[in-house]
C-alpha cells in the first residue's frame, strides 16, 4: 500500500513544480478543524504492508496554515487518531478476526506547497503519543481486552505526505503516514538476550475533510 502511494506522489511532485510560478496559488493564513477516515496496518522490518489486514478507524483535530512565502506554508496539526491492524484466522476448528487497536495523540508538522490556487501537496513528519490500546476478537472466539500502554512504546514518529484540494472554506485530501518507530518495547528474554513485541511499525492511509474557521 505505502510503496504505490509514495511512488505516485513522487512522480506527481516532479511534474508539478514547474507550474508554480504560472498559477494564482498564494497561501493564506488558516485555522480550522479536520477529521477523516483511517486505513491502518502494521509492517515488520523489510515487509510490505498486507492490505488484507487493514484496520478501519478515524482521526479528528485542529490545524493551522502559516505562510512563509507566496505559495509555501508550514502546517502544524493536533489530532486524535486510531491505528493498528486486523488479523483474520480461519481453520477447521475456529474462524474470526482479532483487532489490535492503538489510539494516539498525533502532532504532524508539514510543509505545504500550493501547486495551484485549489490544489496542494504536503510532506513532513509526525510525532505521536499512545493514550490507549486494546485487543478485540470477533467470531467463534470473542474477547475485548485493554492492553497496558506501559507494555508498548508510548511514542511513535514517522514521515507523512499527501495531496489536498481546496474549496474555500472546505478542503479534502489524502495522506499517507509511514511509521519509523516500533510499536513494541524491547524486552529481556530471560536468557541474556532481548526481543521486541510487537516487532512492527505503523502504516496509515487517511482520507480527510477540513473546514477553515477564519
Amino acid at each position: 500500500m505505502q510503496s504505490n502511494f509514495l511512488c505516485a506522489l513522487t512522480l506527481f511532485l516532479t511534474a508539478s513544480f514547474g507550474m508554480l510560478h504560472a498559477q494564482d496559488n498564494n497561501v493564506n493564513t488558516e485555522f480550522g478543524v479536520k477529521g477523516g477516515f483511517n486505513m491502518s496496518n502494521l509492517y515488520g522490518s523489510g515487509d510490505d504492508v498486507d492490505d488484507n489486514n487493514v484496520l478501519y478507524g478515524f482521526n479528528a483535530g485542529v490545524y493551522a496554515t502559516l505562510p512563509i512565502s507566496d505559495f509555501i506554508a508550514i502546517q502544524p496539526e493536533i489530532l486524535f487518531t486510531t491505528k493498528g491492524a486486523k488479523l483474520e484466522y480461519n481453520s477447521a476448528l475456529v474462524s474470526g478476526d482479532a483487532k489490535f487497536k492503538l489510539n494516539y495523540i498525533e502532532v504532524p508538522l508539514l510543509v505545504r506547497v500550493n501547486i495551484t490556487k485549489n490544489f496542494n501537496v504536503h510532506a513532513g513528519g509526525y510525532a505521536s503519543y499512545l493514550v490507549s490500546s486494546k485487543v478485540k476478537g470477533d467470531g467463534d472466539i470473542t474477547f475485548d481486552e485493554n492492553v497496558d500502554t506501559d507494555d508498548l512504546n508510548k511514542f511513535d514518529a514517522g514521515i507523512a505526505a499527501g495531496v489536498g484540494v481546496d474549496f474555500d472554506p472546505i478542503s479534502i485530501g489524502v495522506r499517507y503516514n509511514y511509521g519509523l518507530t516500533k510499536v513494541g518495547k524491547e524486552r529481556n528474554d530471560g536468557f541474556g538476550g532481548t526481543y521486541t513485541f510487537p516487532d512492527a511499525k505503523n502504516s496509515n492511509l487517511t482520507v480527510y475533510l477540513s473546514y477553515k474557521l477564519n
